[in-house]
């Protein structure tokens, strides 16, 4: 299986939630249990199937971010060259169709935050702009149809990324 790309900032992002699920989160629920299950029967107990259902929210969240943690590649983009686009570039783009210009920066794909600009590298944008310089053009299919955009810039900035 192939690593999937991750700025350090993520990972440890991610390593923090799952830390605080495993450390704080389950105990706690686990207790929730307890305490409800000394309320009585618990067919008609709705606290005690609230934390139930609580309790598997969570143990799903651990197993899901366990994989993707052991599913990346921590890449520092600061690293890279950046005279073309790759992962971790900020690109500056010109719609050529109504002359607005957008700034993205290529990341992981749970990092992204397309209404932050931050893309996934996974994503149709992403993967017409990769291996692209400043001047070239490109065509890219969007939901509203194809446009066309030149790159005018790609550059590397520092992204710290929001929850």
């Amino acid at each position: 299986m192939n690593k999937e790309p991750m700025s350090q900032y993520g990972y440890e992002k991610l390593c923090a939630e799952l830390k605080n699920l495993k450390e704080v989160e389950r105990p706690n629920i686990v207790k929730e249990i307890d305490i409800a299950r000394g309320h009585g029967d618990l067919k008609e107990n709705a606290e005690y199937h609230a934390a139930k259902e609580k309790q598997v929210f969570i143990e799903a969240r651990i197993n899901d971010l366990s994989e993707i943690l052991n599913n990346s590649q921590v890449i520092d983009p600061s690293k890279l060259p950046h005279d073309k686009v790759s992962f971790g570039s900020t690109v500056k783009i010109l719609n050529l169709d109504n002359d607005k210009e957008f700034i993205y920066s290529i990341v992981g794909s749970v990092e992204s935050d397309p209404s932050s600009g931050l893309i996934s590298f996974g994503s149709p944008i992403a993967k017409s702009l990769i291996g692209k310089a400043p001047g070239d053009e490109v065509n890219i299919k969007l939901p509203n149809g194809e446009n066309s955009f030149e790159i005018l810039e790609v550059f590397y900035q520092d992204i710290k990324f929001e929850k």
